[in-house]
């Protein structure tokens, strides 16, 4: 009894720790990429993103191929141009539209806007799958967009071009979902194995556009800024830290059930909202926070209705393992459209 009482007090330290350090490196990559945008004066989100994408390619091969610390999950090279690419060309879209939007709106206004991914999900199933949704899931949707709509109406920094940026970022984020249910059936990927094969394809699409937009305009910067060198660094260590993120998600799944992960993530949304207020001092006006604060018990209470959802079905089904021949690696679309309708 004591062993067994000693291991669940692990188990609940463990499942603490990971929700810490996955909360300090979320708020902490936001956070600096919005000081590199406003204080640094680098407002260069396709290179931002590019070294995001580099600095993840580098960590993932030393993580898999050098320290061993993951085994590596075989992809057919064929299937990593037929599946993979498409899934990195939405993972571009996803994390440029995201620092697009840091560059003119406050952290809290764009995490705000981010928990409407749940909404635009069911959407884009419902338009893609023909899935209908049980009342419940459609009813958890009604605090979202009205928390949205509130914060929206009442943010005193709106910006629409950023707003805008925000909200395609949960389109991009949707898609991401729903392409994965389909592209990468078969495949038991987890998120460094995820970030092996995506993040290489996100830098070759990436660089050129970089490259051509904000070349020159990163030389005038560097020839005004008055230390370059050391923002270069804070630069790069935001990348470091973006792969560190990705890392920490994986430790946090492995360590939390579903729901705590799903109220541990509309948490670490008001940690980084307060941190942010308080480097940036962004204004907030009593109403805008309300409807942050609906939007975010609306995020919860939507995960909590799927995970019960979830639970209720039959057989559920478990998560599917590695394909061992070219005949699984076929991409099971309307098997996904039969299970939807």
């Amino acid at each position: 009894m004591e062993e067994g009482s000693l291991w669940h007090q692990w188990s609940m330290f463990r499942s603490l720790l990971s929700i810490l350090q996955w909360w300090g490196f979320n708020v902490t990559v936001i956070i600096m990429n919005k000081w590199i945008f406003q204080k640094l004066d680098f407002k260069f989100p396709l290179s931002v993103s590019c070294v995001h994408f580099i600095c993840s390619s580098i960590g993932a091969y030393i993580v898999i191929k050098v320290l061993k610390l993951k085994p590596l999950i075989v992809v057919d090279p064929e299937d990593r141009w037929r599946r993979i690419f498409p899934m990195s060309f939405v993972l571009c879209i996803n994390i440029v539209l995201g620092n697009i939007s840091l560059r003119y709106i406050p952290v809290s206004f764009m995490q705000t806007i981010k928990s409407f991914t749940p909404a635009t999900t069911v959407v884009l199933q419902w338009l893609v799958w023909r899935k209908y949704f049980e009342w419940r899931i459609l009813a958890s949707l009604v605090p979202i967009v009205g928390g949205i709509l509130l914060t929206s109406i009442t943010e005193l920094s709106f910006n629409v071009f950023g707003f805008c940026a925000a909200l395609f970022g949960c389109l991009a984020t949707s898609t991401k979902t729903i392409l994965a249910e389909s592209l990468l059936h078969g495949y038991k990927f987890d998120s460094i194995n995820t970030v092996y094969y995506m993040a290489p394809f996100a830098t070759m699409i990436l660089g050129l556009p970089a490259f051509l937009l904000e070349g020159n305009g990163i030389l005038n910067w560097f020839e005004a800024h008055p230390s370059p060198w050391s923002a270069l660094i804070i630069i790069f260590s935001s990348g470091v830290l973006a792969f560190c993120l990705n890392f920490s998600i994986f430790y946090v799944i492995h360590s939390t059930t579903a729901v705590t992960f799903n109220v541990a993530g509309n948490l670490k949304v008001a940690v980084a909202v307060l941190v942010s207020w308080m480097i940036f001092k962004n204004p907030i006006s009593p109403m805008n926070a309300v409807g942050c604060g609906i939007t975010l018990v609306g995020c919860t209470f939507y995960g909590y209705v799927r995970h019960m959802l979830y639970q209720q079905q039959p057989g559920t089904p478990r998560t599917p393992r590695t394909p061992r021949n070219k005949m699984e690696l076929i991409p099971l679309v309307n098997d996904k459209l039969e299970g939807k309708v």
